[in-house]
């Protein structure tokens, strides 16, 4: 005969053993007005648009937010100081603030990775042409870039591996003269991220 409320004999809780850290999820940028570059591990996209003025600044950070907003990290390719076609500067520089204040009000870290700093850890020299950056990405990381955007998505997946590996997750051995361009960035606290 068996009681209204019959109780299971109790199981012990299984023992809860900390793993590593999961990995975390780094989205990185090479802003442009027309054609900026996205990567993550794995893979590179681009966002394009020929809208003008504060349309193509409101496009662009809705599309980028559309990316960067489940991320734990964003890194984003630093201004070109020494450019010589100043076109559309104080837009860009516009774009910047943008997505850094996306990422101040929700609380994501950011990095900015100066392109000197960005052609050296990923090319092996700073002064790197956009064709050896491209390349060296897809010999090391096994990432090709094509089409319109080709450099684009090369700068911004060479951001994405700076970034993770400064972080201690790099994506594929680099030469230790590449890894010292790590501390010419602009890295967020790295305390405040991992506890």
């Amino acid at each position: 005969m068996s009681a209204l409320f019959d109780l299971a004999p109790e199981v012990p809780a299984t023992p809860v053993v900390a793993g590593p850290p999961a990995p975390f999820t780094i989205i990185a940028l090479d802003l442009s007005l027309t054609c900026t570059g996205i990567a993550g591990v794995g893979w590179t996209d681009r966002i394009r648009t020929k809208l003008r003025g504060d349309e193509r600044l409101a496009y662009l950070e809705t599309e980028i937010a559309s990316f960067i907003r489940t991320a734990d990290m964003v890194a984003m390719e630093g201004p070109s100081y020494g450019h010589g076609a100043m076109a559309g500067h104080e837009e860009l520089a516009g774009l910047r603030i943008l997505v850094r204040r996306y990422c101040h009000r929700h609380q994501l870290p950011y990095a900015v990775i100066p392109p000197s700093s960005l052609k050296l850890y990923t090319a092996g020299r700073g002064n790197a042409t956009k064709g050896e950056v491209r390349s060296a990405v897809a010999d090391r990381y096994g990432i090709h870039t094509e089409g319109a955007g080709r450099y684009d998505m090369a700068d911004a997946y060479g951001a994405l591996a700076a970034a993770s590996d400064w972080l201690g997750q790099p994506l594929a051995d680099v030469p230790a003269r590449n890894r010292a361009a790590l501390a010419g960035c602009q890295w967020p606290d790295r305390e405040a991220m991992t506890s």
